[in-house]
C-alpha cells in the first residue's frame, strides 16, 4: 500500500456553518424524518423556542406565537430584543450571544452559544428580525449564508424577535412535523413556566400549577390511588403519586430542558423519595415496592448545567452551582424536608400511599416463585434462543456513539417467511429479529404473573431487558413487524395490549413503532416505484406512464430480501405508536381488546370499507380528473 502525504495539505479548517453541515449529529443529535419525538427537526424548533423562554424567565415576554405548517416554522417572542448591532453574529458567529453574560442570563437552558446557528445552517432559508425600542433590524440567510443583510428600519412593533426557518430537506429527508410531538414539547414549554401562554396554530398552551398541571394531563384520574403531591421550593419544583400501574414513571427537567434520559437529578429523586418514605413508616421496604407504580416529575434550576450531549436529553452536573451542594444532597435534602412535611398534615395521603406499598410487596412476593423459574428458563434459551437473531451494537451500550445507539432496533416478527426476509436483509450491527410463533396471548385484564408463565412474553422480555424499568432497554426502537392483513392487524393488537397492560412506560416514552411496507411495486423496464398508499400508487403510474407492471404485496414474507433491505434500510418508514394526552389505557384495551363484542362489532361494520368499494372510488377520481 503507498504511504499516503500526510503534509500542511491535509489539514483542513471548515468554517461554522460547513463544519455544523458535515457532523450536524454533533449540535442536534440524530437526524431522522420526524417520526420520533427526538429527531433533529424537533430539536431545531426547541433551539428557537429556548431563547424565548429564557427572555421569559428573565422577566421580558409573557407570550410566544409560534405557527408550524409542513415545511416552516415561525417563532416571535416579545422579550427585549437582539441588539441591533449583533443580530447578525448571535446567529452566524460560533460564541457569539447574551449568554456567555451570567448577568444578563441566570440558568439559561442553553449556555454554548450553538443553537441558533445551528438552525441557521440546517436551513434552506432563515431570517431573524429583532424589535427594539421603536427599530428593527432583519437578516436573511441560506445554508447559513448571508442572503440579505437589511438596514435598520423605524417600527410601531412590540419589542421582541421574529423566526422564520424552514429546515433543509437534503439533511432532513423525507420529514414531516407530528402535531403530537409539538404539542407536547409546548405542554412542557408551558408546565414548566407558568403564567407563560404560548399560541401555537391558534391553540393556546397555558398553565398555572406548574408540575401538576403536568401529571394531570398525563395521568388517568381514575387510576390515582392518592391526590398527586405538589411541592415547590427554590430552583426545585416535584410532583407524585402512585396509580394503578407496572413500572416508574418520571419527567425530569433542568432550566426547562426535558431531559427525557434523566441525569443526576432524576436518581437523587428516586433515591430520596425511597429513604424518606422508609423513615416516615419506620419500616425498611424494598426500593422497588417503594417505586413500584409511581409517576413523579421533577423540575430543578442550576447555573451553569453539564449535559452529556449537546441535545441535553441527560443531566451530568453533580452540583447545582459552581459552589453548591451536591445535586444528591439539594434534593435529598429538600424531599426529606417536604415530603416528610406533606405526609404528616395530609394523613389520608399518607394512609393511601402506604396500602399501595404494601400491595407492591405483596404482588412481588406472590410471584417470586414463578419469577424464579421464568428467569431460570429464559437464561438457558438465551443461549439458543431461536425467536431471537440478536444484533452487535445495543441502546444501553455505555461507551457507544449517540447516532448509533439511536439506530438500534428489533424487529417482532410474526411466522418464519417474515423473520426470514427481515433477517437476511437487516443491518446485524443495529437491528435484531424476535420471531412469533403465531398470535400471542391476549394478556388484557391480567396480573403480570402472566409475564413470567407464558414463555414468549418472558423471552421478549429478556431480550428487551426491561423486567427492572427501562433504564437498561436493549433496543431503542421496538418495531411491530407484521401483515397489513386481518391476522397481522390482530398480532400487532395484541403486541400493543402487552405493551400497554405492562410496560406502558415504553410507549409514552416513545419507543414503540409499526413498520411500514409498500402494498405496491409499480415498474417498467427502466424505473420501479414501491409505494405506500393508493395515492403513492396513483402518482406512479402517471409518472411512469404506459402500462406498467404492478405487483400487489399481500405479505412480508412475499417481498424478497433483496427488496427488503431498502425498506428497512435509511429510507425506513416507521408510524409512532402515540397516546393522546386524553387516552386512558385502561378504557383503550377494554374497548379493542375486551369482551364488549356487541359494541366493537357495531364499531367496526360503521367503519367497514372493502376493496372493491375503494376501487370504485378510485376509478371515480380518475373519470372526474
Amino acid at each position: 500500500m503507498a504511504d499516503v502525504q500526510y503534509n500542511e495539505d491535509s489539514i483542513k479548517s471548515l468554517d461554522w456553518k460547513e463544519h455544523i453541515r458535515l457532523r450536524p449529529g454533533m449540535y442536534i443529535g440524530k437526524l431522522g424524518d420526524g417520526s420520533a419525538h427526538d429527531d433533529g427537526i424537533y430539536v431545531l424548533v426547541k433551539e428557537i423556542i429556548d431563547n424565548s423562554i429564557d427572555e421569559h424567565m428573565m422577566g421580558h415576554g409573557k407570550t410566544i406565537h409560534i405557527k408550524v405548517t409542513d415545511r416552516r416554522v415561525e417563532v416571535r417572542d416579545y422579550g427585549r430584543g437582539i441588539p441591533l448591532g449583533k443580530v447578525v453574529d448571535c446567529v452566524s458567529k460560533i460564541n457569539t450571544g447574551g449568554k456567555y453574560d451570567s448577568g444578563a442570563f441566570q440558568k439559561s437552558v442553553g449556555l454554548n452559544g450553538v443553537g441558533t446557528k445551528a438552525v441557521n445552517a440546517l436551513s434552506n432559508y432563515f431570517k431573524v428580525q429583532s424589535y427594539r425600542d421603536g427599530e428593527t433590524k432583519a437578516a436573511e440567510f441560506e445554508q447559513g449564508e448571508l442572503i440579505n443583510d437589511a438596514k435598520i428600519e423605524k417600527t410601531s412593533e412590540r419589542n421582541g424577535t421574529a423566526t422564520i426557518f424552514e429546515p433543509d430537506e437534503s439533511v432532513f429527508k423525507n420529514y414531516h412535523f407530528r402535531p403530537e410531538f409539538l404539542e407536547n414539547l409546548l405542554w412542557n414549554y408551558a408546565f414548566l413556566n407558568a403564567g407563560l401562554t404560548i399560541n401555537f396554530n391558534g391553540k393556546k398552551y397555558h398553565s398555572e400549577n406548574g408540575l401538576l398541571d403536568l401529571l394531570q394531563r398525563k395521568t388517568d384520574e381514575e387510576a390515582l390511588r392518592y391526590p398527586i403531591i405538589h411541592l415547590k421550593g427554590n430552583d426545585i419544583e416535584v410532583a407524585l403519586t402512585h396509580a394503578n400501574q407496572y413500572g416508574e414513571e418520571y419527567y425530569s427537567f433542568v432550566n426547562g430542558q426535558h431531559t427525557t434520559q434523566g441525569g443526576t437529578h432524576l436518581a437523587a429523586l428516586r433515591e430520596s423519595i425511597v429513604k424518606t418514605l422508609r423513615d416516615f413508616y419506620g419500616k425498611n421496604f424494598d426500593a422497588a415496592d417503594v417505586r413500584a407504580s409511581i409517576v413523579g416529575a421533577i423540575a430543578v434550576r442550576v447555573q451553569e448545567p453539564v449535559f452529556e450531549s449537546q441535545t441535553k436529553t441527560k443531566l451530568g452536573s453533580q452540583n447545582v452551582a459552581p459552589d453548591g451542594p451536591t445535586m444528591r444532597t439539594f434534593v435529598n435534602d429538600f424531599i426529606k424536608t417536604e415530603l416528610d412535611n406533606f405526609l404528616h398534615r395530609n394523613s389520608d395521603t399518607a394512609d393511601a400511599l402506604l396500602k399501595r406499598i404494601l400491595q407492591s410487596e405483596r404482588e412481588r412476593k406472590e410471584i417470586a416463585g414463578i419469577k424464579k423459574l421464568a428467569n431460570e428458563r429464559a437464561k438457558k434459551a438465551n443461549l439458543h434462543n431461536k425467536k431471537l437473531r440478536d444484533c452487535r451494537i445495543h441502546y444501553n451500550d455505555k461507551r457507544g456513539k449517540e447516532e448509533v445507539l439511536d439506530k438500534t432496533m428489533i424487529f417482532i416478527t410474526e411466522g418464519d417467511s417474515a423473520s426470514g426476509s427481515i433477517t437476511k436483509s437487516r443491518d446485524v450491527q443495529t437491528q435484531a429479529v424476535f420471531s412469533l410463533r403465531g398470535k400471542p396471548f391476549n394478556c388484557f385484564g391480567q396480573t403480570k404473573k402472566v409475564v413470567y408463565e407464558n414463555e414468549e412474553f418472558n423471552l421478549l422480555q429478556h431480550a428487551l431487558n426491561i423486567e427492572d424499568g427501562l433504564e437498561g432497554l436493549r433496543y431503542r426502537k421496538i418495531v411491530i413487524a407484521t401483515d397489513a392483513d386481518v391476522d397481522g392487524m390482530h398480532i400487532r393488537l395484541l403486541m400493543l395490549t402487552y405493551f400497554l397492560q405492562f410496560f406502558p412506560e415504553l410507549v409514552r416514552n416513545n419507543h414503540v413503532y409499526i413498520l411500514e411496507t409498500p402494498l405496491f411495486r409499480v415498474r417498467n423496464k427502466k424505473e420501479t416505484i414501491y409505494c405506500y398508499s393508493e395515492q403513492e400508487r396513483r402518482d406512479a403510474i402517471a409518472r411512469l406512464g404506459g402500462k406498467p407492471e404492478i405487483t400487489r404485496f399481500k405479505g412480508l414474507g412475499e417481498i424478497s430480501p433483496e427488496e427488503f433491505g431498502g425498506f428497512i434500510g435509511d429510507d425506513i418508514r416507521l408510524e409512532p405508536v402515540i397516546l393522546q394526552k386524553d387516552t386512558k389505557i385502561k378504557d383503550l384495551l377494554r374497548f379493542y381488546m375486551g369482551k364488549n363484542t356487541p359494541d366493537r362489532q357495531e364499531f367496526i361494520i360503521d367503519r367497514l370499507r372493502i376493496e372493491k368499494d375503494l376501487i370504485d372510488e378510485d376509478l371515480q377520481k380518475q373519470v372526474v380528473a
